[in-house]
């Protein structure tokens, strides 16, 4: 339980706002009235720079009562995503380090994350963002500590979640932290969400299978998701593409920018999310098929690989309807 008091929250928008990273927020900390619960009520305002109209990002705007003075007294201050995420107002970015420096919690989400670079609240800190915006928020701050593979994170006062749903998996965290774990449960119940999801972005983040660009050894590669099945050793590839082993590694290196063993276990990983979303194969059954032989070793694979079970993540993707046959293309 955090040593705060956190009664006052504030959400901060610019032009091009998303509605969904503002809505987050706003479904955690901004409802009035709890009838069928004892949780707490908070001061909650959306604020911007110059309050009025500020433009949303899908062809509707926002009417917004409240300026910038509403960080002043805020306890928890929030910044929402927009579409324009390098070109941040200097006067949010100034109140949003001032609102840091005396001491409230600064929370950001997806494309937001850049504007606490832009306030030099991220130097140092691990951070996280929106998996496809993670390597752009790295180059722009190098002295930042982003990493790419958590649904949020939070260092010090400073709380960082990763894009669109994860704003509400930050808030329910601090949530959970500040009052509890039943207070969050019941939050998370109200707005139809799990308290807490396993995993992290890894498990979002589609590796379509023979996506790798090659030039010689295109051909291999595509031998080998053929068989993935099977036993494929390095001799055995080397032996394919007509090279010695010690050849053979050097050049798949340099045309695919990693190793074999690398290369055919990311193959069988894409390949066992296919048939966990697509059909109702048992876990040890897709072991075999994609090559791994057993399910212990393709369960430590995927929650090494993508932070999660592959019993979570087939209840989380699956497209399988009850009374699908188990077949799959071939």
């Amino acid at each position: 339980m955090a040593d705060m008091t956190l009664d006052k929250v504030a959400v901060v928008v610019q032009d091009g706002a998303a509605a969904f990273g503002l809505g987050s927020m706003c479904e955690v900390w901004g409802e009035e009235y709890h009838p069928d619960d004892d949780n707490p009520v908070f001061d909650f305002k959306v604020c911007a720079a110059k309050p009025g109209r500020v433009r949303g990002q899908y062809g509707f705007d926002l009417m917004i009562e409240h300026g910038l003075e509403a960080l002043e007294a805020a306890d928890l201050v929030c910044v929402a995503p927009r579409w324009d995420y390098r070109n941040n107002d200097p006067e949010v970015i100034d109140a949003v380090r001032a609102a840091h420096d005396r001491g409230a919690v600064v929370s950001a989400h997806c494309t937001a994350s850049f504007l606490l670079g832009d306030a030099g609240l991220l130097d140092g800190r691990e951070c996280t963002t929106h998996w496809r915006y993670a390597d752009a928020l790295q180059q722009t701050f190098p002295s930042a500590r982003v990493n790419a593979d958590v649904l949020y994170v939070m260092d010090g006062n400073v709380l960082t979640g990763a894009g669109s749903a994860a704003g509400i998996d930050a808030q329910l965290y601090l949530m959970r932290r500040e009052f509890g774990a039943r207070v969050a449960a019941t939050t998370a119940r109200r707005i139809v969400v799990p308290p807490h999801r396993d995993g992290g972005q890894a498990q979002y983040v589609r590796t379509p299978m023979g996506q790798t660009e090659a030039d010689t050894l295109a051909p291999l590669l595509e031998w080998a998701t053929e068989r993935l099945d099977e036993s494929l050793p390095v001799e055995r590839l080397a032996a394919q593409a007509h090279m010695s082993p010690r050849t053979f590694a050097r050049r798949f290196r340099d045309e695919t920018g990693t190793t074999p063993l690398q290369w055919i276990t990311g193959q069988r990983l894409a390949l066992a999310e296919e048939l966990l979303e697509q059909t109702t194969l048992s876990v040890e059954q897709i072991a075999d098929r994609v090559g791994f032989g057993n399910a212990a070793t393709l369960r430590h694979r995927f929650t090494t690989t993508r932070g999660t079970t592959p019993q979570a993540y087939r209840r989380a993707f699956t497209c399988v309807e009850d009374g699908m046959p188990d077949e799959v293309p071939a």
